[in-house]
C-alpha cells in the first residue's frame, strides 16, 4: 500500500463554494515504514498465489465517478480505476469508498506466468450494465454506469466496472480470474446507495470478502466492490462474482518470521489508557498465578491447588467441561489485593495467524486481568449501579492487528467489546509517538474502544454503561510482550503451559441475577421499571458472570475471523 496513496482527479472536482470532504484527504500513517528484518515471503511487494498467479497491492488510482449526497454520513461515495500498474499486471476490478472518511485503500492486481497454456486471465467476453445515474436527482458529478462483466466459460470476475460514458467499456479494462482460482465470496460493508440509509431495494454499492474466513480459509480479498440494483440487498449476489484463492501449497510462504513479528509489534503496539476510576487493572498471568490463585478440581473442592507460575500444573488439552476452575486466593486480604491486579507486572500476549488466504497477518493481542468489576446502567436520565451484576473473576481481552503481507502496513484494528467487538479502518485510528495505535479500556468492564467517551450496551436510552477517558493509568504494550502462539511457524515459538489450560480461569458466580435485578427496579421511578427488566432480560451471560470465562485458545477468534 506504501505510505501515500496517488489519486488523480481534474480540478473541477474540488469546488471551492463547499467544504473540502473527508476523502479529498489522503490518509498516511504518521511515520514512515520501517525496514523491516530479513526473511522470505513477508513484506516483498509481490504475493505467489500458486499456479504461476502473482497479486500485488495497488494503492494508486484515477476517480472516475462521484456523489455527495447518500451513503454514510449522507456525504456520498468516489469510485476509482487502479493506475499505475506494475508491468504485466491487470487491473481486477475498481475501487470505491465513502467520502466521509479519509481515502485509505487499495485493489489487488495480478499477473500469470509467461507459459500461454495457463491462462488463468483473460478478458471478459462482454458488459451487462447494472444502474446508471441518470435519473437520480442528486449532487453528482455528472452521471456514473456501473457494469458487471461476463466472463469466459471456466472463469469469473472479481469486481465491477464503472464508466461515465453509456458507452460499454473495453473488454481490455479488467481481467477475469479462471475458476480454480476463485474463491466464493459475500458482501461486506455497505459503501454507498442514493439513501442515506442501505436501502436493500434500491441500488447499494458493498465490499467484497471472502466467505470463508480463517486461518485454513484460502479466499483472497480483492479490495473491489459489487454493485447491487434491486431487491435481495447484501445477501444475493451474481454467480460470476467470486474472490480470489490462495492455491500455494505453501500459504504462509509470505507470512512474518519472528524476527518479523517483532518488528511489526514494536512498529504498531498500542498504547492503552485506564479510566482514572478504573480499581481492577491488568496483571501478567505469571505475576497471578505467583499471588496466591488457586485450581480447583469438581470432585476435590476443599483441596485446591497452588498454581506453579509458568502453569506447568494446570491440566492440558481437553475442554471446558466444568471440571476444573480458578480462584483468587481464600485469605479475605489477599484476595482483594489480587483483585485490583498489578500493571506494572502486566504483559500482553500475541498470537500471529494468517488470514485473507495469507495476504494479510493477524497479530491477536491478549490482555488478562484477574477481575472485571459491576457494571453501571444507564437508565435515561438516572445511572443506577447494577450491584454484583458483571463481576467476575479472570478476565480475558483482547485487540488486533491486521497488517499486509505486500508490506508490512497496519490496515486495521479489531477491539473486542463484551461479546462482540469493532473492525477500526488506520485511517480511523488514534496514534501515540509515530505509528503506535491508542486504545480505551471502558471503566470495570474493559472493553475496548478505539475512542474516548460512553458507549452504551443496549438501545432507547437504557443500557449498560461503556466509559472510557485519558488517564494517567496507561499500558505501552511494546513494553512487555510475549509471542506465545504462531501455529504456521512450527517449533520457533513455544506455547506456554497456561495457554492449553482450556478450563475457566474463573468460578461460576453463585449470586441470584434477579434478586440483584429487583434491588436496582426499586430505584427506578414506575414508568422506567418495565423498560429496565426487559433490557436486563436481553443481556447476554457474560455481562451477568454466572460462567467463568475461558482463555484465548477457547475463543472463536483463534482459528476464525473476529466476528
Amino acid at each position: 500500500m506504501g505510505n501515500c496513496l496517488a489519486v488523480s482527479t481534474s480540478t473541477r472536482d474540488i469546488s471551492k463554494k463547499r467544504k473540502t470532504l473527508p476523502i479529498e484527504t489522503f490518509f498516511k500513517l504518521p511515520s514512515p515504514l520501517p525496514s523491516w528484518p530479513s526473511g522470505e515471503g513477508f513484506a516483498t511487494g509481490v504475493i505467489d498465489l500458486g499456479g504461476g498467479l502473482q497479486v500485488c497491492q495497488i494503492s494508486s488510482f484515477t476517480k472516475v465517478w462521484s456523489t455527495n449526497e447518500g451513503g454514510p454520513g449522507n456525504l456520498g461515495a468516489s469510485f476509482f480505476e487502479p493506475s499505475s500498474l506494475p508491468e504485466g499486471f491487470h487491473s481486477l476490478g475498481f475501487y470505491c469508498q465513502p467520502n466521509n472518511t479519509p481515502f485509505f485503500g487499495w485493489t489487488l492486481a495480478a499477473k500469470e506466468d509467461d507459459h500461454p497454456s495457463n491462462e488463468i486471465l483473460k478478458n471478459p467476453v462482454d458488459y451487462t450494465l447494472v444502474w446508471s445515474s441518470e435519473s437520480l436527482k442528486i449532487k453528482k458529478d455528472g452521471n456514473g454506469y456501473f457494469w458487471l462483466p461476463t466472463p469466459p466459460d471456466g472463469y469469473k470476475s472479481t469486481g465491477v466496472v464503472v464508466t461515465t460514458s453509456p458507452e460499454k467499456p473495453s473488454v481490455e479494462k479488467i481481467r477475469c480470474v479462471r475458476l480454480d482460482f476463485t474463491d466464493e465470496c459475500e458482501a461486506d460493508t455497505w459503501i454507498w446507495g442514493p439513501s442515506k440509509t442501505n436501502d436493500a431495494n434500491g441500488f447499494n454499492a458493498y465490499g467484497l470478502r471472502p466467505k470463508n474466513k480463517g486461518t485454513q480459509a484460502m479466499g483472497v480479498r480483492v479490495g473491489t466492490f459489487i454493485a447491487q440494483n434491486g431487491g435481495g440487498g447484501a445477501t444475493t449476489l451474481p454467480s460470476s462474482l467470486a474472490c480470489l484463492k490462495n492455491t500455494n501449497s505453501s500459504i504462509t510462504s509470505s507470512m512474518p518470521n519472528k524476527n518479523q513479528i517483532d518488528a511489526i509489534f514494536q512498529a504498531y503496539s498500542p498504547f492503552l489508557y485506564f479510566h482514572p476510576d478504573e480499581k481492577h487493572l491488568p496483571s501478567s498471568v505469571t505475576w497471578y498465578f505467583a499471588n496466591g490463585a488457586l485450581l480447583y478440581h469438581k470432585t476435590e473442592e476443599s483441596k485446591p491447588v497452588p498454581i506453579e507460575p509458568n502453569g506447568s500444573n494446570l491440566p492440558q488439552g481437553g475442554q471446558n467441561d466444568g471440571t476444573y476452575w480458578l480462584d483468587l486466593p481464600v485469605d479475605k486480604a489477599e484476595k482483594e489485593r489480587v483483585k485490583k491486579g498489578d500493571l506494572q507486572s502486566s504483559e500482553v500476549y500475541l498470537h500471529a495467524k494468517p488470514m485473507l488466504g495469507g495476504t494479510f497477518t493477524d497479530i491477536a493481542i491478549w490482555l488478562f486481568y484477574p477481575f472485571n468489576g459491576p457494571s453501571t446502567a444507564k437508565v435515561e436520565i438516572i445511572d443506577v449501579p447494577l450491584g454484583k451484576i458483571g463481576e467476575h473473576i479472570g478476565d480475558w481481552e483482547h485487540l488486533t492487528l491486521r497488517v499486509s503481507n505486500f508490506n508490512g502496513e497496519l490496515w486495521r484494528a479489531y477491539f473486542s467489546e463484551h461479546s462482540g467487538g469493532t473492525w477500526v479502518d488506520a485511517s480511523e485510528l488514534e496514534f501515540h509517538s509515530g505509528n503506535k495505535l491508542v486504545g480505551y479500556a471502558s471503566l470495570n468492564g474493559h472493553a475496548l474502544y478505539s475512542k474516548p467517551g460512553l458507549v452504551l450496551q443496549g438501545s432507547n436510552g437504557i443500557g449498560i454503561r461503556n466509559d472510557t477517558a485519558k488517564s494517567k493509568l496507561t499500558m505501552d504494550m511494546g513494553s512487555r510482550y510475549s509471542v506465545v502462539a504462531a501455529e504456521y511457524l512450527g517449533s520457533d515459538i513455544t506455547e506456554p503451559p497456561w495457554l492449553n489450560y482450556l478450563r475457566k480461569w474463573g468460578p461460576k458466580i453463585d449470586y441470584n441475577i434477579a434478586e440483584e435485578a429487583k434491588k436496582v427496579e426499586k430505584l427506578l421511578p414506575g414508568r422506567l421499571k418495565t423498560a429496565f427488566e426487559k433490557f436486563v432480560n436481553s443481556l447476554p451471560n457474560e455481562i451477568f458472570g454466572e460462567e467463568g470465562p475461558t482463555g484465548p485458545k477457547v475463543k472463536m477468534n483463534w482459528s476464525g475471523d473476529e466476528p
